[in-house]
């Protein structure tokens, strides 16, 4: 007998009594982006392995330590996208729809991280990106997060999750701070973590994200970001923070959120919860107005965020906030005896679907005795069951069993479709 293969640590299966809940979440997302004007943008899963590096930083954990890298068969170094905005700006700026313009899209699909695999994080895990081109005003950082507040609200999540907000300044603000802050940590180095102590050397900022209590103890007399910032980031998050008051959108100042990837400054936001332990970011994102030209395009402004549906569909799980409506049920199951009646019930399954696609009907296939089909008619948990044998065809009728009164009765086939269609 034959080895069975297993998937790869990490990278999981998402079966079809999981699914029901993640093509609800995403028919969610699409609704609300729609409803805000942003189009949908889909790019390869593969790409070359200097975008990350140029886009999201040769320093940071995921270029140094995480990313699914090969050479194919010219020698060309690919990777697998271990993040979405990076591939978003390629892609849009290779179609030229970036240059003097403005667009508002969105994308969604699979990325690649090699870090141990915990709950709410994994090794194969999908994202949902939005991202907007071309303004440089804060009013579209703000609509974007009210979006996202939007689809909170509308999958019952508002009250379970918290907005962190912060600016971190331009990026001559930074450098300066930056100098400031390795000047002041230098003199604690034995103190501090051994990322933090790697950090130190590479992407210092990074260091006030850090989770270790002695570090955390160091950091409390560390100089503050916001000291370094000119009037120029303090006004535009003053007005960013003007707007989400003005629409009641809750949030609270991080001044310790810094984000990880290189190419963010000015706003960048968390959006957390309480609910699923040490992975408790939901969404993040903010203003990344150098990246294109990082690329290789031309200088545009631009803002956008992610979020993780694993982490989304988990925390959904969690607080039991899934639809019934959105859970997969059959409504009609169709069963048959003999030839003619197995003819006929093909019929009545594609009338029944043609009057009223929202109806889920499960025609019996594979053949087998009544009894067997009642019983899979059963384990279906159908809301109704239609019988046709060799009588019901000859009369034109079928039976109609409501499978949870258990009554059943004869009804025309010309009029079983409404029939179904107005009890269901």
């Amino acid at each position: 007998m034959a080895r069975k293969i297993q998937a790869i640590r990490g990278m999981n299966d998402i079966l079809p009594d999981q699914s029901s809940v993640w093509l609800y979440l995403e028919k969610t997302v699409a609704e609300v982006v729609k409803s805000y004007g942003y189009q949908q943008i889909r790019f390869p899963i593969v790409e070359n392995t200097d975008l990350f590096k140029r886009g999201v930083g040769e320093t940071t954990d995921i270029v140094e330590k995480e990313m699914y890298t090969f050479d194919d068969r010219n020698g060309e170094s690919l990777t697998l996208r271990p993040e979405g905005t990076a591939s978003c700006v390629r892609a849009a700026d290779q179609a030229g729809l970036l240059f003097n313009q403005t667009q508002r899209l969105w994308y969604t699909g699979p990325m690649f991280r090699y870090e141990r695999p915990q709950k709410g994080r994994y090794r194969q895990f999908h994202q949902i990106g939005v991202e907007s081109f071309g303004m440089a005003t804060a009013d579209i950082d703000a609509e974007l997060i009210i979006l996202s507040a939007r689809l909170w609200k509308k999958l019952g999540l508002l009250d379970h999750v918290e907005l962190q907000l912060n600016t971190i300044g331009l990026a001559s603000e930074r450098e300066t701070y930056k100098a400031a802050l390795v000047d002041y940590l230098t003199q604690f180095k034995d103190q501090l973590d051994e990322d933090s102590q790697r950090r130190l050397e590479t992407n210092p900022l990074r260091i006030l994200d850090s989770k270790d209590e002695s570090t955390q103890a160091v950091l409390k007399d560390a100089p503050n970001l916001e000291d370094f910032i000119g009037e120029e980031s303090q006004a535009h998050f003053d007005w960013l923070q003007s707007i989400l008051k003005a629409n009641d959108i809750p949030y609270v100042i991080n001044r310790r959120l810094v984000r990880g990837l290189d190419y963010y400054g000015k706003t960048v936001f968390e959006w957390v919860t309480t609910h699923l332990g040490s992975q408790a970011t939901v969404c993040a994102g903010g203003r990344y107005d150098g990246l294109v030209e990082q690329l290789g395009g031309k200088s545009t402004p631009a803002v956008g965020f992610a979020m993780g549906v694993e982490r989304l569909v988990l925390l959904l799980e969690t607080l039991d906030l899934i639809p019934t409506a959105a859970k997969f049920s059959t409504d009609v199951f169709v069963i048959s005896m003999g030839s003619d009646a197995e003819l006929a019930s093909f019929v009545l399954a594609e009338r029944l679907r043609e009057e009223s696609p929202n109806l889920v009907v499960l025609r019996h296939c594979g053949g087998g005795n009544f009894k067997n089909q009642m019983k899979k008619a059963d384990r279906s948990e159908a809301r109704f069951t239609m019988i046709l044998g060799q009588d019901e065809v000859e009369q034109g009728i079928c039976q109609i069993k409501d499978m949870k009164t258990g009554e059943q009765q004869a009804c025309p086939l010309n009029e079983a479709a409404s029939f179904i269609c107005r009890n269901v």
